[in-house]
C-alpha cells in the first residue's frame, strides 16, 4: 500500500510554486494549501523559515512513516521526494535505476540549473530591475533563448511529444510552468520552438496541469503572453520597488 499523504505545500502563483501543484494534482495527491504572501515578506518569517531556512518558495511539509514531520524546501526535491514515496505506479515517473529515469534526473538538473536561473534573470532585467540594462537583458533573454532550442530539439525528436519517453514526467512537470512566461522574461515568441508550442499546449489539456497551474490563485502567465511590451511592464509595477527592497535588505542581513 503507497503511504497516505498528510502534505502541506506553502506556495505562490510563481513557475517553481506551479511545478508542485502540478505535480500533486498529477499524483492525485490530496493536500493542503499555504498561500505565502510575498510581497509583504512572510517568506522571510521565522515560522517559515522553520520549514526552509532559505526562505524562498515553494516547501512542503509532510508525515513519514514513523509519525515525524518532514521538511522538503526546493523545486526540484520536492519533486524526487513526491516521486520517490508515492508515485508507486510511475505516472510521472520510471523505475529507479532506469536508463529512463536517469534522462528525466538530467533534464530536471538541466532546468533547476539552467532555465530557472537564466529566465529568472532574463525576467527581472525585463520587468523588475526598474531601469533598462541592455547587456544584461541581451545576455539572459539569449541564453534561455538557447536552452529553448535545446530543449525544442529534444521535444521534435521524440514521437511522443514529453521530454523522456512516452510519458509526462517531472521534467515536463518542472520545465512547463517557466515556459508559460516566455513573453514576460522578455522572449517575443514561442513560434520560433514550434516543437515547445506544441508540447505546452498538449501538456495545457491535461486535467493535471490545468487544476495544479491554478493554485494558489488562477494562472496568469498564458494571458500575459497576449500583452503588449508597455502593458507587460504596466503589469510588472507591483514588483518593481519590492524587489529594490529585497536587495537592500538582503544586502545588509
Amino acid at each position: 500500500m503507497p503511504a497516505q499523504p498528510n502534505i502541506t505545500l506553502y506556495t505562490e502563483g510563481t513557475p517553481n510554486g506551479l511545478k508542485i501543484s502540478i505535480a500533486l494534482e498529477e499524483l492525485g495527491l490530496s493536500y493542503n494549501t499555504r498561500e505565502i504572501a510575498l510581497l509583504q515578506n512572510e517568506q522571510k518569517e521565522p515560522w517559515f523559515l522553520a520549514i526552509n531556512p532559505n526562505g524562498r518558495i515553494p516547501a512542503l511539509t509532510d508525515i513519514d512513516e514513523d509519525g515525524q514531520e518532514i521538511k522538503i524546501w526546493e523545486s526540484g526535491a520536492i519533486l524526487q521526494y513526491l516521486v520517490a514515496r508515492y508515485d508507486t505506479e510511475h505516472r510521472i515517473s520510471y523505475p529507479v535505476g532506469s536508463k529512463e529515469a536517469w534522462e528525466v534526473t538530467c533534464w530536471l538538473m538541466w532546468q533547476v540549473g539552467g532555465v530557472g536561473p537564466m529566465q529568472g534573470q532574463a525576467n527581472h532585467f525585463a520587468r523588475f530591475a526598474g531601469a533598462k540594462y541592455p547587456y544584461a537583458l541581451n545576455r539572459y533573454v539569449h541564453e534561455s533563448r538557447r536552452l529553448y532550442r535545446v530543449l525544442d530539439t529534444q521535444l521534435a525528436k521524440n514521437p511522443h511529444g514529453y521530454i523522456v519517453g512516452d510519458r509526462v514526467t517531472i521534467a515536463d512537470i518542472a520545465v512547463w510552468p517557466w515556459v508559460t512566461a516566455y513573453r514576460f522574461s522578455g522572449i517575443p515568441s514561442i513560434d520560433e520552438f514550434p516543437a515547445i508550442k506544441s508540447w505546452l499546449y498538449k501538456l495545457l489539456a491535461r486535467p493535471g496541469f490545468e487544476r495544479g497551474r491554478n493554485v494558489p490563485k488562477p494562472h496568469v502567465y498564458l494571458a500575459l503572453n497576449e500583452l503588449s511590451e508597455e502593458e507587460l511592464d504596466e503589469r510588472a509595477q507591483y514588483g518593481v520597488k519590492w524587489n529594490q527592497d529585497a536587495m537592500a535588505r538582503d544586502a545588509a542581513a
